[in-house]
């Protein structure tokens, strides 16, 4: 299984920006999808996640900014990202729970970061 995030760049502070994440391979479920970021210096903090239900859940900071969103039959991962500030910049990082096969135990898995860049 690999998850490949893409979509991230620079931007203006109060901009916009997507990423996605789409997981690719052979797996049973996708379970628990989330985005974290980790600024330099900083630990690796969760951004939102989404279960497989749509339900989401998101870091106060970025409450009203941010969405997150997937879509099952493409098996991908979306964050939109708006009216974006300097202190999010950071490497973006997509993850997801994973079933291997069905009744198996679940795995996570992490994609390769996607570097976001909101200048002021």
């Amino acid at each position: 299984v690999q998850l490949q995030a893409s979509g991230g760049g620079l931007v203006q502070a109060g901009g916009s920006l997507s990423l996605s994440c789409a997981a690719s391979g052979t797996f049973f479920s996708l379970n628990l999808m989330a985005w974290y970021r980790q600024a330099p210096g900083e630990q690796r903090e969760l951004v939102a996640s989404i279960n497989s239900g749509g339900i989401t859940n998101y870091a106060n900071s970025v409450k009203g900014r941010f969405t997150i969103s997937r879509d099952n039959a493409k098996s991908t991962m979306y964050l939109q990202m708006s009216s974006l500030k300097p202190e999010d910049t950071a490497v973006y990082y997509c993850s997801a729970d994973v079933g291997r096969i069905s009744g198996g135990s679940i795995y996570t898995f992490w994609g390769q970061g996607t570097l976001v860049t909101v200048s002021s």
